[in-house]
């Protein structure tokens, strides 16, 4: 069996000197050795891949959210391969991958290849339209993604302190403006200086990297794949040579207007990049490992604060707390209990709206498993960026699959706050929080549907979501619930009274609202600045890549939350007031409106996004996110500060 493109050659097992072999195979290889059933009669099966193919991806720009297919700027098209399939990862983030007319064969060089023209006619209508997208598409400095043997195909180029950056794309083309002024990448040639102007990038110069693999096996690998992107006016179409002024639009241009495509391909041997590090060049190309290093150190000085004011207060105060409470014997002594003593007959009365906190706590178990097994298996370097969409793929699948401990969690602690609506906690846990995020996901895509964008999600995956949902994610649940309301409610240390106790004038430092807001800021001061490359990377088109950091601020925010949140609580707990449940999952939850107010400093000061579709599609998966983390966050606060109660409760006598 040969792939397209290679060719089959049967020979004699006998007559198979090395050197033949090694003339032979260039590229992938397969190498198959068959017996017949007559023992002499064996041969060997050399099967050469030698065409490199070259894929074409969507094309986004860090000025408007919208992607588009490679289709919809009527660039030089494929129709006759099938595209390959996308996962759901690739799907949900607007991935469309297809086959390109650009094809060449392994250490062949070619110059000057003429691929496509496209003729334009502004008196034509349709004409008018697809060149009006076009350059839409220059002046919001739309970005090609090219991609060979599953690399991105980057253009490098030099940037301040001799510092080189790949960029893992190249633009269609850019703009001079009326004034004269050079816009994105007409900075890089002084040729570009016609005034209101569009310069198409029609020819490109692609370097392959290979090297020849001498041990493992005999062939050869790539290991880059480089790109320079250049503009040429090509007066003669038919046998072009690349070389002469660039090729302009005026912004005003009517009439007839061509342009023809063409590309250049070399060859480069390099010894000295392995295949397993290929990707490295891209990666150390992006600066930040060092504010990365930073920004833990930063984190775990919180920490480290944090975590010795908890400390202080378990060890030095509880401790003579519990001491003196458990060596008062009189009854005189125990008339004058005062702090967080005096509310153990009320601090596990039920709270308020009980039913939505538990409904909250169990999406918000469910959003921690998933967050926690996602970047585990990214530090793995299963997700890596080579797999692309796995991160995606693997998170939804989480999602979808832990609808058990949701169920569970919620049923569990509605049964512990009393409740006796046992099914209405059912149906809110399974449908209330991913009912929000799927409503404001639908409304997101009919928007993206509306701009004919390429991040708009097909009817059929929009279906295989809802089935995910309602089939797989919505049993779980219940079956959660089931063993949740089997098992008893969870037994407390203490008893609570039958009248509830009032509670005393509060200072302003106790009273739940500056409690709640001060109890978000250290959790966000631990991961604000591994949130700028979390939104770089989805916003801005860049890789992200650094999931061990990650998961270690992961680790920290886990760590600070909890300890702030118990910290707050004995606060609040000393001045009597019991009503401890919803403030914790609230002051740990404050941080998701820290994030929003930097989501939105963020649009404001480093996206350049115009356009309302675009700005509501930023908006609109911001407002996703910043749930998602409230949820997680609160659930955080929540079981730390419930762990904390039910402990210092156990421990002290009470009559």
């Amino acid at each position: 069996y040969c792939p397209k493109g290679g060719q089959l050659i049967l020979i004699p097992h006998e007559a198979l000197p090395l050197e033949v072999f090694q003339a032979l195979l260039t590229g992938k290889t397969r190498v198959q050795t068959q017996n017949t059933l007559e023992r002499e009669a064996w041969e060997c099966r050399v099967c050469m891949k030698s065409t490199i193919e070259l894929f074409v991806n969507r094309l986004d720009s860090v000025e408007s959210v919208l992607p588009y297919e490679y289709t919809a700027f009527d660039l030089c098209s494929e129709k006759t391969l099938k595209r390959p399939s996308e996962n759901l990862g690739q799907v949900l983030f607007g991935e469309r991958i297809e086959p390109s007319p650009y094809k060449f064969e392994f250490k062949k060089p070619a110059t000057c290849q003429k691929v496509c023209t496209r003729t334009y006619n502004t008196n034509d209508p349709s004409d008018k339209v697809k060149l009006d997208f076009l350059k839409k598409g220059m002046l919001l400095n739309y970005q090609h993604h090219w991609i060979v043997d599953n690399m991105p195909v980057t253009w490098c180029y030099d940037v301040e302190d001799g510092q080189k950056f790949c960029n893992p794309g190249f633009p269609i083309g850019c703009f001079v403006t009326e004034a004269g002024r050079p816009k994105d990448a007409c900075v890089v040639n002084s040729n570009f200086n016609e005034k209101d102007a569009f310069y198409i990038f029609n020819h490109v110069d692609i370097t392959i990297h290979y090297h020849i693999v001498e041990h493992e096996q005999l062939g050869a690998r790539l290991v880059a794949a480089k790109i320079e992107p250049k503009s040429y006016e090509h007066p003669n179409e038919d046998s072009p040579v690349c070389s002469g002024g660039p090729k302009f639009l005026k912004s005003k241009h009517t009439g007839v207007f061509e342009i023809p495509y063409t590309y250049s391909v070399n060859f480069v041997e390099d010894k000295n990049i392995r295949w397993a590090s290929r990707w490295d060049y891209i990666l150390e190309s992006m600066p930040h490992t060092n504010i990365q290093w930073f920004s833990i150190m930063n984190s775990l000085v919180i920490v480290l604060f944090l975590s010795g004011m908890v400390a202080m207060i378990m060890l030095r105060t509880l401790h003579k707390d519990i001491a003196r409470y458990n060596q008062m014997d009189s009854v005189e002594d125990a008339q004058e209990e005062f702090g967080w003593k005096l509310v153990h007959g009320d601090v596990f009365r039920p709270p308020r709206k009980g039913m939505l906190l538990s409904v909250f706590l169990g999406s918000g178990t469910q959003i921690f498993i998933m967050t926690f097994v996602t970047l585990f298996f990214a530090c793995l370097g299963f997700l890596s960026p080579a797999n692309r969409g796995a991160l995606m793929t693997c998170a939804v699948v989480l999602w979808v699959l832990l609808g058990t401990p949701a169920g569970y969690v919620a049923a569990r602690l509605y049964k512990s706050f009393g409740g006796e609506k046992w099914k209405t906690n059912v149906l809110l846990t399974a449908f209330l929080c991913p009912g929000v995020v799927f409503a404001d996901f639908f409304v997101m895509n009919l928007i993206l549907w509306g701009e004919g964008s390429s991040a708009a999600m097909p009817f059929g995956t929009l279906v295989a979501i809802l089935a995910l949902w309602f089939c797989i994610s919505v049993p779980l649940t219940f079956l959660g619930a089931y063993f949740g309301f089997k098992k008893t409610g969870i037994e407390h240390p203490v008893r609570t009274n039958q009248i509830p106790r009032q509670v005393p004038e509060q200072s302003f430092y106790t009273k739940p609202l500056p409690g709640i807001v001060m109890g978000g800021i250290l959790p966000f001061g631990c991961i604000f600045i591994q949130l700028f490359f979390i939104l770089n990377s989805i916003w801005s088109h860049q890789m992200y890549y650094m999931f061990g950091f990650l998961f270690l601020v992961f680790i920290i925010l886990v760590i600070t939350c909890s300890e702030a949140t118990i910290l707050l609580c004995y606060f609040h707990l000393c001045a009597e007031d019991y009503h401890w449940q919803w403030r914790s999952f609230l002051t740990s939850g404050f941080t998701a409106v820290y994030f929003l107010v930097y989501a939105i400093h963020y649009f404001f000061s480093k996206l350049q996004i115009t356009g309302l579709a675009s700005t509501i599609l930023y908006f609109g998966y911001t407002m996703i996110m910043a749930l998602i983390f409230f949820l997680f966050t609160g659930s955080i606060g929540f079981f730390s500060c419930f762990w904390f109660v039910t402990k210092i409760y156990s421990v002290v006598k009470v009559d």
